[in-house]
């Protein structure tokens, strides 16, 4: 599989420069970074919350978890992880697993973590366990100034 349509054409339609970045498959965000040679501060991974209010993405480094806690602090309400049916639901024409980052094209709601703003270099699944998205740090803050954020990420 490659780049599923929707992710391609969201980031055409915002006008952002990227490049398709192949990689030996894996499944783990944190193991992806190291065979490709990625920072893992630099490699951002999504996670899908839901809540009182619905459902939304949380984008984080690989080299963080998602602290339950201050998320719900940041949205006023307790939100727990997505179930893998809810996410593969949503993200359909991803590869299980695979989420990315660029939730708006799926109708979410999108969170950054303060981490990942300003790095000179941003990579992310594709959506399939093949491939990488690659763009300047610049680009991304482009691709996600609507997007919210705020310090929700702890170290594994």
């Amino acid at each position: 599989m490659s780049m599923p349509m929707t992710i391609r054409e969201y980031l055409r339609a915002c006008d952002i420069d990227f490049e398709e970045v192949p990689h030996p498959r894996e499944v783990s965000s944190s193991r992806i970074a190291e065979r490709a040679h990625v920072a893992g501060n630099q490699m951002a991974k999504a996670v899908m919350l839901q809540g009182d209010e619905g459902y939304r993405l949380a984008v984080l480094p690989s080299t963080c978890d998602a602290d339950l806690d201050r998320l719900s602090a940041l949205f006023h309400e307790k939100v727990e992880l997505a179930s893998e049916a809810q996410v593969a639901e949503t993200f359909s024409d991803c590869d299980p697993g695979a989420t990315t980052p660029v939730g708006q094209a799926y109708g979410l709601q999108v969170y950054i973590d303060d981490m990942l703003r300003h790095q000179p270099d941003i990579y992310f699944e594709a959506g399939d366990h093949q491939t990488l998205v690659h763009m300047s740090g610049h680009e991304f803050d482009r691709l996600m100034t609507a997007s919210p954020h705020g310090r929700f990420s702890r170290q594994h």
